[in-house]
């Protein structure tokens, strides 16, 4: 199998796959304390005080994008304002949407982060807005969007921040507490290299408990799920044990690799090296250095007639390099992740693969493909 230079599922470590070789029953007492850990590990990371919770949803990223969305955002009257940059903030926006929940969007387009002020801005000029969406990594570019300014920036008033660390968390410092965010959502499958098959919501209790009877969905409902993890250590409905089993030792790894400086160091080692090695090539990238962050790189298609993207993926995945299969951004391009059980080794082999696909295919010119 390649190695997956994706932003997720990613390539895993040995330990983890192997702790996917036992079978845990969903009511057994080891699993509900693995369970028990896996929670309280996820609020040390993000730095919650004893006024958050976590709860965790079987399903991708998105379940729980959803189930913090309906279960937090209002229904009337007031509104939620959703950062958009990329395509993921223009899903939570769809998902409001669909529910019939008020929203605003501020657009930045898929390759520009929004300041303080554009955030400030935006709520001086409706003061309905009680909700704050924002993306913390939008992986349609890799950029990361200033979450620390912005929370500092609207300090004081009466709103609602939340923050969509899928990509992000494990890898990028985040402090719930400090910063004042009041929910946080993210998955297993991410920085903290688990496999797919759960997300999760770190929350402020107050906010769980006023959201009883809000949320449109059985499934999703995040007061729900809570209170009967808290209640009984059980899901209410069958939990994802070996992904869950998996995380825990994920969890084990990375404490014992060095925690978030460790990752966080390793990945943006992997970024650079990755950058500079198609740069060398003659590919340009969508971001400058100071704008692109350590979880997927965005490069730029070359102009040349004879590149093909699916030939290109199709070939460097023969040679054991699977990339992002696809472009979100407006500009034509495409996209490599530097996250995962990865190193400089695996980076170095890529770009190995890469400059004899190039060749391979005979693509010399390297100038971007202007829309």
């Amino acid at each position: 199998m390649p190695f997956l230079l994706t932003p997720g599922p990613l390539t895993t470590s040995r330990g983890v796959k192997i702790a996917m070789l036992a079978d845990y029953g969903s009511r057994d007492i080891e699993f509900r304390e693995i369970v028990k850990r896996i929670r309280a590990s996820l609020l040390d990371l993000a730095h919650c005080g004893p006024n958050y919770e976590c709860v965790i949803m079987q399903g991708s990223g998105t379940f729980a994008i959803e189930a913090a969305l309906g279960s937090f955002c209002p229904a009337k009257r007031y509104k939620t304002l959703v950062v958009c940059n990329g395509a993921y903030g223009e899903r939570a926006a769809k998902i409001l949407n669909r529910l019939g929940r008020p929203v605003v969007t501020l657009d930045k387009g898929d390759s520009e982060a929004p300041t303080p002020e554009d955030i400030v801005a935006a709520l001086n000029a409706d003061r309905t807005i009680s909700h704050l969406w924002i993306i913390h990594c939008e992986t349609t570019s890799g950029i990361i969007n200033p979450i620390e300014a912005i929370c500092k920036a609207v300090q004081g008033r009466a709103l609602t921040i939340m923050v969509d660390a899928m990509s992000s968390f494990g890898a990028i410092p985040i402090d719930m507490t400090a910063w004042n965010i009041d929910v946080m959502v993210s998955s297993s499958n991410k920085c903290i290299e688990g496999v797919p098959g759960f997300s999760y919501v770190l929350a402020k209790r107050s906010l769980l408990e006023e959201s009883e009877g809000r949320c449109h969905s059985t499934v999703l409902d995040l007061y729900e799920q809570w209170t009967v993890l808290e209640k009984t250590g059980q899901f209410r409905f069958t939990p994802p044990t070996h992904a869950l089993v998996a995380f825990q030792q994920a969890l084990q790894e990375y404490a014992h690799a060095g925690g978030l400086p460790a990752r966080s160091a390793r990945y943006k080692h992997n970024a650079e090296v990755l950058v500079k090695g198609m740069r060398e090539m003659g590919i340009e990238t969508l971001l400058s250095d100071d704008e692109a962050g350590p979880i997927i790189q965005t490069f730029l298609t070359p102009r040349d007639p004879n590149f093909h993207f699916d030939t290109f993926y199709e070939a460097l995945r023969q040679r054991g390099y699977a990339i992002y299969p696809g472009k979100l951004t407006k500009r034509p391009s495409f996209r490599i992740g530097t996250i995962g059980q990865i190193d400089e080794a695996v980076i170095r082999g890529a770009l190995t693969a890469i400059r004899e696909v190039f060749a391979e295919m005979k693509v010399t010119d390297m100038h971007p493909l202007e829309s």
